[in-house]
């Protein structure tokens, strides 16, 4: 709680961000979480992604005096309150959220409980059903086809700038001149 860590990435780049809660190392040596875990059995994921639910800080950096692109994703679901912040660089940039705690109103048939019961994440309609409809594949492969579900609309009233499905594009992809650095924080 209350920590910081510096991360250098190349000036263009991709990639995902996240946190894991609940860690610790088991019997066997393995580092382990219970939410957005990687596998890697150590503390760093060596390039696996998160293993879903997870709340995402996503970004394509351009480096080329372009624009970077950045939001936050509850596509793959939700597991802690999660911010991006502009900094340097150029000014008016956006700041995004997920400040609201999912977990609180996590439909049942969406929650991961802990050990004691209590939920600790939400997933996604498509990571807990599977279906064309909440993933947007198959016949349900387009803006047109895949609209907001049940799910996804609470995923949106809690965090209105977060992507809540495949195809929340409207209001959840942020910009900023490229060249600056983003706060990530997350909320336990």
């Amino acid at each position: 709680m209350g920590a910081s860590y510096s991360l250098s990435v190349p000036a263009t780049w991709s990639g995902r961000l996240w946190a894991r809660t609940q860690c610790s190392t088991d019997s066997s040596g393995k580092f382990v979480c219970a939410t957005a875990d990687c596998a890697s059995g150590v503390i760093e994921c060596n390039g696996a992604n998160a293993i879903p639910p997870a709340s995402l800080a996503e970004f394509t950096l351009r480096g080329d005096g372009g624009k970077d692109f950045y939001d936050i994703s509850l596509v793959d679901g939700f597991n802690i309150p999660i911010s991006v912040t502009p900094q340097g660089g150029s000014t008016g940039c956006p700041s995004t959220s997920c400040a609201a705690n999912v977990n609180a109103v996590c439909d049942p048939s969406l929650a991961v409980k802990g050990a004691d019961g209590t939920v600790i994440a939400c997933k996604s309609a498509c990571l807990a059903f599977n279906q064309p409809q909440y993933c947007c594949t198959g016949d349900y492969n387009s803006p047109e086809k895949c609209q907001p579900s049940q799910y996804s609309r609470t995923f949106k009233q809690q965090c209105p700038q977060a992507y809540s499905y495949a195809y929340d594009d409207k209001s959840s992809t942020f910009t900023c001149p490229s060249g600056g650095n983003y706060l990530i924080t997350f909320c336990p």
